[in-house]
């Protein structure tokens, strides 16, 4: 698989795989299906794999750890911390919590479920505004020089936040959401980025789905599924949005490739600095998502997206969850 870099000469495979949906909130019954398909992924070239003491809580981290335990030297690992998830019970307020005292005791059990000595890319799940960003970089700097952690991300945070935090500790990447039907970074995180060396993973690049094609306004979610409460999946929200859909539907019939290839595609041709992070429990949704490797789209292709100019309908979280985001 081809590889990219992100900031201060973090290599990793060009697409990475996220596995928030395995294990999240329970043990899913197909775990060890799970785990095979993440030692596949390494099998196919992948080396790039994320999860969060949060996903669970706990839980994700243990299946990851599990998995990827005999592959260790082949791989990179990205976990999070900043939730105020209790480390004895695993109880999540809801809140966030970047503490310096709480960063150090949530790294302590990301290393022992995730089975290693450090951890490859560690992120602040989301910014505390209750905690200067210079000591949150500060404990992460110093987490860096005691070899428990290698390279330091943000997600979700504002330039502001950027910034501050890079001036203290060199950030490797941002995790945020981008895609074709959240194009909110081009504006001011994109550029401050550049500027500063710092690489993108966008995570939910296939639009929680709906950029695969296969959702419409009759789809329905079962009762736990998070995209019940979001406004871009509100029926109306779908059917309006069905016109991206068809545009990269064409565009994919010239190329031979799926609507989700083309979503991937369009990703890897913003940047070179941008690793798509997409998550499946499918094999044959894997092997389809890389394979986006291979798509190569035009001038063409990209100049027609730019000139439909669609309109997003619907916002991408509900509005309590907004507030959380872009500082």
């Amino acid at each position: 698989m081809q590889k990219r870099t992100l900031g201060q000469g973090l290599e990793v495979s060009a697409l990475s795989l996220g596995a928030m949906g395995y294990g999240a909130a329970r043990e899913l019954p197909d775990r060890d299906d799970m785990i095979k398909l993440l030692r596949t992924a390494v099998e196919r070239g992948m080396d790039f794999f994320d999860t969060a003491e949060v996903y669970g809580p706990f839980t994700n981290e243990e299946m990851v750890g599990e998995a990827l335990e005999p592959l260790r030297d082949q791989v990179k690992i990205a976990t999070k911390f900043g939730w105020d998830v209790d480390p004895d019970t695993g109880v999540n307020s809801g809140n966030v919590n970047s503490r310096p005292d709480h960063i150090r005791r949530a790294i302590e059990g990301s290393l022992r479920r995730l089975r290693t000595d450090h951890i490859d890319l560690l992120y602040q799940h989301r910014v505390d505004p209750d905690v200067p960003m210079e000591d949150v970089a500060g404990v992460v700097k110093d987490l860096i020089a005691q070899g428990k952690v290698r390279w330091f991300g943000l997600s979700e945070a504002g330039a502001n936040s950027i910034r501050c935090a890079h001036a203290v500790q060199p950030v490797a990447a941002l995790q945020s959401e981008y895609s074709l039907w959240t194009r909110e970074p081009e504006a001011e995180i994109l550029p401050a980025l550049e500027e500063l060396g710092i690489g993108l993973v966008p995570f939910s690049p296939l639009g929680k789905g709906f950029l695969t094609g296969k959702i419409d306004v009759d789809t329905s979610f079962d009762k736990s599924d998070m995209r019940n409460s979001i406004p871009r999946f509100a029926p109306e929200a779908r059917e309006a949005n069905r016109k991206l859909i068809d545009l990269i539907g064409r565009i994919g019939g010239r190329h031979g490739a799926t609507p989700a290839q083309v979503a991937l595609a369009w990703l890897l041709a913003r940047k070179p600095w941008i690793v798509p992070l997409f998550g499946t429990r499918k094999l044959e949704r894997f092997e389809e998502n890389v394979g986006a490797i291979d798509v190569h789209l035009t001038m063409e292709d990209l100049n027609e997206i730019e000139a439909a100019n669609i309109e997003i309908q619907g916002a991408r979280y509900p509005e309590e969850h907004m507030k959380r985001v872009g500082i």
